[in-house]
């Protein structure tokens, strides 16, 4: 299933949005890779990230 998870996370200059499309078995394990993603990324922590809203996307 493909999840659309929008949410933000913190940078030094502020809140940075982000919108991303993510496979994944359920909604749980999508938010637990957008996580990994955005934190391995960017190299913040994961209590630096807030999830707004999760989607099923057909």
């Amino acid at each position: 299933m493909r999840y659309e998870i929008s949410g933000e996370f913190k940078t030094m200059e502020g809140w940075q949005k982000f919108k991303k499309i993510i496979e994944a078995k359920t909604e749980k394990y999508a938010i637990e890779k957008i996580f990994s993603l955005i934190g391995s990324n960017h190299k913040i922590k994961r209590h630096m990230i807030k999830i707004k809203e999760v989607r099923k996307v057909e």
